[in-house]
């Protein structure tokens, strides 16, 4: 019987012991160890807050979809404690329910909770209250800075482990990370801020969340936390210690957009050498930053003057559309990946020169061989002698090879679907347009402030608002020579704000003035006319997000800090600067809440003159419309509009501008070391046109938008349109190895043992309705603009028409048989073909 027992026992502690391990996160030098597996771990950034609950499932089964294994998010303190102990976490802000849709999808999660998170996210992601704690320093060896992070942190990791979302409960949080980007501000701070970092990191240990911590670009990250690299590029990095896996968490997938400058655009081959450059060196953990990138919605962009669009050229585009070819061509990239993992794990690399700008890495040990083939050159392909075979490597790239033979994947030769986004009517107009005029006397409701001197904006609204009233007096004597024909006199503002504009006795000059992300600091100069008596000089200062990079956050202003003067006057220059001034924060619609259905009513609208539309600033506009048909994202085109905010049904879509685009737009070449510049578009154009409007924000009727306009625009020419899928374009060459068709014959040179396909696919709900474009021989060109070559099989129009016309998706094979013709014997032959996408017909 006691035999029996201790059977019993014994076999009840292994059950446990074994439970126990099937809830373990560890790491050694190669990788991380989830309940004792190795994996080579693909992630994404998607930022809850940057898009809407309604749209998580469709972004996170997207990211699955595209071979994604992870995803990764920031945590947002200023948005989840807006003030010190009172909390938000509903709606977008609603964590828990964001790691759950992850969760419920079958991916991990990284979550990183800083409390600082950079981001190009409004004050980096502080909370603007922290500022005024008393003494307080951010981001060192201060003590009311750390009380109040550790509490925050202590808040969100309580939340999770009460939902059982850490790995060692069960759940999918398989790896946390605490400070962001600390290197250089430590470095710069010298031991405080050494001893600052040493502090967060054994405080978070100590929570005891049972999975790994992360510090990236903190190369003195003490253990057991692991250091990791943030860049274009990591191959070249390693862990601080040997026994540390390395990791990368952020491959920059694009750049930020900034108000006044082009959009950055990464070509995805680029990207993809960048990833298998990093693995072929023994990389294990990548997250793309940003795999969904989003919308800054409301306030929440910092800078300043980052967009309101937070797209990042992500492979999920701002709207939760497929941005093709880079979402394609990254996930053929993952499966070539993957393929290699039993052999990755096998062994650790052996470097193999093949020239003087060609390399390998092997991995091979227990019966498996993985090799990668790269080629530095930026100019020429070049042809490789590797395991008595030849191998041809265009410029800038890598060949996966999974079985040390076969090439199924180069990263320079993209073989997937492009696709030609537009912007299209969303057959819903906007109706019944109406103004208000915003009252700039400083006797409208509002409480105000008086001080001596000029404040800085952000202790005077903490933030509250965008838009800060500065006001002071003059008095001006009736022998004044500017009142009987003289010269006028020139106000003169200098102001650390981001816009600023005039008004003299409640009348505005006709200028107004804006910074820009090179130059944040302005300069308003402005004659003005004044009259005999008491002047009143009113200047609004309005801000474009507060800053989310640098050290001494505590020591941030912004506002008309001053100088203010006027010259011209009789007796001389007057600073205004050490004046009396009155403050009121936000704007009089602000206050009566008239972006709310509920608060329109609080003041007397004015029909909308279909004449004066143009230059009139300080207004708010309000007008309604119905929610489109269909199921395609919808936008604002606002081109018509000078800068401004937009609600829809009481919520903000953000601050837009249409201020131009300069820079250099060039035609693009991947080879060489992207940097932000190297790849730019929209110059000379808005840098933003179109604003999302998420459609689980919109009733199907009589929907209330509602602008606010600084400067005058034409709201006539505003309008509601839809994101679709106009045209798809498909290139491959016969016989292009692909992931689905790798295997070969065991000897002699690489032979295809099955066709190459090409597949054209539309959006949900549309169909190919016409083949624009289709040649199967030597055409060329880029999609939108191909030609044919000097050879060209004459049936490849009618055959793909007969073969993809109607359907939502099809497949074409580049081969002689199925076109029944060979127009170029001899020559490899590449197919070409561009498709038309419209919505199905009812």
């Amino acid at each position: 019987m006691a035999t029996k027992l201790l059977a019993l026992f014994i076999i009840l502690i292994t059950f446990t012991h074994l439970q126990l391990i099937q809830c373990i996160v560890t790491y050694d030098h190669r990788s991380l160890i989830i309940n004792g597996q190795r994996r080579i771990l693909i992630s994404g950034s998607i930022h809850y807050p940057r898009s809407t609950p309604e749209m998580w499932d469709d972004l996170v089964v997207k990211a699955k979809n595209g071979g994604l294994e992870v995803i990764d998010t920031y945590v947002f303190w200023n948005v989840h404690e807006p003030s010190p102990g009172t909390y938000d976490f509903s709606g977008r802000y609603d964590l828990v329910r964001f790691i759950k849709t992850v969760a419920r999808n079958g991916l991990y999660v990284n979550l990183r909770i800083g409390p600082y998170v950079c981001a190009e996210w409004n004050f980096g992601g502080f909370p603007v209250w922290l500022k005024y704690v008393p003494g307080i320093s951010f981001r060192t060896d201060n003590e009311p800075f750390k009380a109040a992070m550790q509490g925050f942190t202590q808040k969100i990791v309580e939340m999770m482990k009460a939902e059982n979302l850490f790995e060692s409960q069960g759940g999918p949080i398989i790896l946390s990370q605490i400070e962001n980007e600390y290197g250089a501000q430590g470095k710069s701070l010298g031991p405080p801020g050494k001893a600052y970092m040493n502090w967060a990191a054994k405080m978070a240990v100590e929570l005891n969340t049972g999975v790994p911590w992360s510090m990236c670009k903190e190369e003195d990250a003490p253990d057991p936390v692991i250091n990791t690299c943030n860049g274009f590029y990591c191959d070249t990095f390693t862990p601080n210690k040997p026994y540390k896996p390395t990791m990368w968490t952020e491959a920059w997938s694009g750049w930020f957009t900034e108000f006044g400058t082009p959009i950055e655009q990464r070509p995805v081959p680029d990207l993809a050498f960048a990833v298998a450059r990093f693995v072929q060196k023994g990389g294990s953990f990548f997250n793309y930053y940003m795999y969904h990138g989003g919308t800054n919605f409301g306030r929440t962009s910092g800078g300043p003057f980052i967009t309101t669009s937070y797209d990042y050229d992500a492979p999920i585009d701002e709207y939760g559309l497929t941005r093709e070819p880079k979402y394609g061509h990254l996930t053929e990239l993952h499966r070539a990946i993957k393929l290699c993992e039993p052999a990755f794990f096998s062994s650790d690399a052996k470097y193999i020169s093949l020239g003087q700008r060609q390399d390998a890495y092997v991995y091979e040990g227990q019966g498996k061989c993985a090799a990668f083939l790269s080629n530095f050159e930026q100019t020429s392909a070049v042809r490789v002698a590797f395991n008595n075979r030849h191998y041809k490597l265009p410029p800038w790239s890598i060949s996966i090879l999974p079985d040390c033979k076969n090439v199924v994947f180069n990263t320079a030769k993209v073989v997937t679907q492009t696709s030609r986004m537009q912007m299209l009517p969303s057959g819903s107009s906007l109706q019944s347009w109406e103004t208000y005029h915003e009252d700039i006397s400083m006797s409208a409701e509002g409480s105000t402030l008086t001080s001596v001197g000029l404040l800085d904006q952000i202790s005077v609204t903490r933030d509250t608002s965008d838009y800060l009233w500065y006001s002071t007096s003059i008095e001006i004597s009736p022998q004044e020579t500017s009142l009987h024909g003289g010269r006028r006199p020139t106000l003169t503002i200098h102001s650390r704000g981001h816009g600023v504009q005039a008004f003299v006795s409640g009348r505005h000059f006709g200028r107004s003035a804006y910074g820009s992300p090179v130059k944040t600091r302005l300069t308003l100069s402005v004659p003005i006319d004044l009259r005999s008596g008491t002047n009143r000089i009113s200047l609004l200062s309005m801000a474009a997000g507060l800053p989310n990079v640098g050290t001494h956050f505590e020591s941030r202003d912004t506002g008309i800090l001053g100088p203010v003067l006027l010259d011209g006057l009789d007796h001389g220059r007057v600073d205004l600067s050490k004046a009396t001034w009155t403050y009121k924060v936000g704007l009089n619609g602000e206050t009566k809440n008239l972006i709310s259905p509920n608060g329109i009513s609080s003041v007397e609208w004015s029909q909308a003159s279909l004449v004066k539309h143009g230059q009139q600033p300080l207004k708010w506009y309000k007008a309604y419309f119905d929610a489109p048909e269909g199921n395609e994202p919808l936008a604002l085109d606002m081109k018509s509009m000078g800068r401004g905010q937009v609600w829809i049904n009481g919520q903000s879509i953000g601050r837009y501008w249409t201020v131009h685009a300069n820079g250099t737009c060039r035609p693009c070449k991947y080879p060489g070391a992207f940097r932000p510049g190297k790849c730019q578009a929209g110059c000379g154009q808005p840098t933003q046109r179109w604003y999302h409007i998420p459609r689980s924000w919109l009733k199907p009727t009589q929907n209330l938008l509602v602008l606010f306009e600084e400067v005058g625009g034409n709201i006539l020419k505003i309008s509601l349109v839809k994101r679709t899928q106009a045209h798809v374009c498909a290139s491959t060459f016969e016989h292009h190895p692909v992931i689905d068709n790798w295997q070969t014959e065991s000897s002699g040179e690489t032979k295809m043992l099955h066709d190459t396909k090409v597949r054209l696919s539309c959006g949900v709900g549309q169909s190919i309705s016409a083949v624009k474009f289709a040649s199967f021989g030597n055409p060329f060109g880029i999609c939108g603009s191909f030609q044919q070559g000097t050879c060209h099989a004459p049936n490849s129009h009618e055959l793909i028409e007969k073969t993809c016309v109607g359907q939502e998706s099809c497949e074409v094979i580049a081969s002689n048989e199925y076109f029944a013709t060979d127009p170029c014997p001899n020559v490899l032959k590449r197919l070409l073909v561009e498709a038309v996408c419209s919505i199905k017909p009812n």
